[in-house]
């Protein structure tokens, strides 16, 4: 299983900016996908995470500006980005706490945990 984060750039402060990343393979099930990001100089940090039910938590310094959505049919997860600011600078990561590969039917299920996609730079500019 694979996570591939891409839409990241360069953007002017109080620009928007869609991030978005697929589970690559065939997937049985996810749990919570989610976005986290690491500023420059700084440990890596939540961003968003949302629930297969579509239950989310936001990071107080996103909420209001930033939106999580996931597609269960598609194995995608979302993050769109408004009014950023030079401090939303950073390499965002896709990540799920634990998905289920397919293997075929009657097959058991293993799960795979802590899957990180290879992150995608977000730069704004003031």
């Amino acid at each position: 299983v694979q996570l591939q984060a891409f839409g990241g750039g360069l953007v002017q402060a109080g620009g928007s900016l869609r991030l978005s990343c697929a589970v690559s393979g065939d997937i049985f099930s996810i749990d919570i996908m989610g976005w986290y990001r690491r500023p420059p100089g700084r440990e890596r940090e939540l961003v968003a995470t949302i629930t297969s039910g579509g239950n989310t938590i936001y990071a107080d310094s996103v909420k209001d500006r930033f939106t999580i959505s996931r597609d269960n049919a598609r194995n995608t997860v979302s993050l769109e980005m408004n009014s950023l600011t030079p401090d939303d600078t950073a390499v965002y990561y896709c990540h799920t706490d634990r998905v289920a590969p397919y293997f075929g039917p009657g097959t058991k299920l293993k799960y795979e945990y802590d899957v990180w996609g290879q992150g995608t730079l977000v730069t704004v500019s003031s």
